[in-house]
């Protein structure tokens, strides 16, 4: 649990940002004073290039790709726009993208933004692959499709897509077709390199896994036309100019390192968390889980939604009572909006309006789950008192 000196706190909104990890601060800390500039020739320009390779083979090894396939950016939304915006810039005039309707704004914006076109998804959230089929056969009829965004975990509701058939279906029928993988919300759960195996482009996120901010990685399979959106300089193989940023890329290979290493032991514990708080938080009345009983999840994430309470009270509540989590709903120039995913969903608006997510980490306590359960009872009786 995470606490700060002021009050004792609940921290459960590890999908939004996941708490640094000690390896990466000290990775950090060693490497944020080092003045060299990885591009250049002289002693301390060689030392942070070692750093910036050792990191890279970092990833490769995790990522199961070569460490020349290894793009470092700025983060998550920048290798995604990279892999959608990077790939069209680079196809034939007329071609377009292919996303689900549930995709990240990072990737879903880039595909509406270029005139593609979006999978609706079932119940669940889950793209079928006789509906990608469906949708890739209607799409060949307007033009070429140049690339299909596959999200491997959904970052809101935390359900799984079967990436690797739902590759296949691209595979047959759009066989020309670059397929990307956002797997920013699934490297902590499942193994990227086995089940990304067969994409052309997967996009990490370091904040994501307890590393900085600021730090993330586009794969970039052999084969792959992929045009720079960044230009100005030879970095990364001459697909995103820019000084890389070394000690922040340092840090994330540790903490992709330390996840890795107790991935297997923390999901098994991490999972009976997760259905611990989600037996307190589902005995208050009125509220049901946003996934159906069958839907594969991971052991992170919780959503929810609460009859007849809308989220951002209830947000504002449980803050108060000291536990931090996050809905399905986000705030724009002061102007309340539902979540995309939910909607995509075909969840009920009324109930939709009231949706929250909890997500739990590797640091996630009983004492966490159990405070958290708690607060949020409480938070919804007093909602539903003062309500008219």
């Amino acid at each position: 649990m995470t606490r700060t000196a002021a009050a004792e706190t609940v921290y459960l909104d590890w999908s939004a940002t996941a708490p640094l990890r000690p390896e990466a601060a000290q990775a950090w800390q060693r490497w944020a004073t080092h003045v060299g500039n990885p591009s250049g020739s002289h002693r301390d320009a060689r030392t942070a290039r070692r750093v910036l390779d050792d990191a890279r083979d970092t990833f490769a090894e995790l990522l199961g790709c070569d460490p020349g396939a290894v793009v470092f950016t700025s983060g998550g939304t920048e290798a995604d726009d990279l892999a959608v915006q990077g790939v069209l810039d680079a196809a034939a005039p007329g071609a377009f993208a292919v996303c689900s309707a549930v995709e990240h704004h990072a990737v879903l914006d880039p595909v509406l933004a270029r005139g593609g076109m979006t999978v609706p998804v079932d119940r669940d959230g889950v793209v079928r692959p006789d509906v990608l089929a469906e949708g890739l056969r209607s799409a060949a009829a307007a033009g070429p499709v140049a690339v299909v965004s596959i999200l491997a975990v959904n970052n809101e509701t935390g359900v799984r897509q079967p990436v690797e058939d739902l590759v296949a279906v691209v595979r047959e029928h759009a066989p020309g077709a670059v397929v990307h993988v956002d797997a920013v919300a699934a490297f902590c759960w499942t193994d990227v390199a086995r089940t990304t195996a067969s994409a052309d482009l997967v996009t990490v996120s370091a904040h994501k896994f307890g590393g900085p901010q600021g730090v993330g990685v586009l794969v970039v399979r052999d084969g792959v036309r992929l045009a720079a959106r960044l230009v100005g300089g030879t970095q990364e193989r001459g697909r995103r100019a820019g000084t890389p940023n070394v000690a922040g890329i340092a840090a994330a290979a540790a903490a992709a390192s330390a996840t890795a290493a107790d991935r297997t032991d923390t999901v098994a514990r991490v999972e009976g968390l997760r259905d611990r708080l989600a037996a307190g938080v589902l005995a208050v009345p009125g509220v049901v889980p946003t996934l159906g009983p069958t839907a594969e999840r991971v052991a992170g994430t919780l959503h929810v939604c609460v009859r007849g309470v809308d989220s951002e009270p209830l947000l504002f509540l449980l803050d108060e009572g000291g536990v931090r989590a996050s809905a399905g709903s986000s705030c724009q120039s002061g102007a309340r909006r539902r979540s995309h995913v939910v909607d995509a969903m075909g969840v009920d608006p009324d109930l939709g309006r009231g949706a929250l997510r909890f997500s739990l980490g590797h640091g996630t306590t009983t004492a966490d789950c159990d405070r958290a359960v708690e607060v949020f009872a409480a938070a919804v009786d007093r909602l539903r008192e003062v309500a008219p």
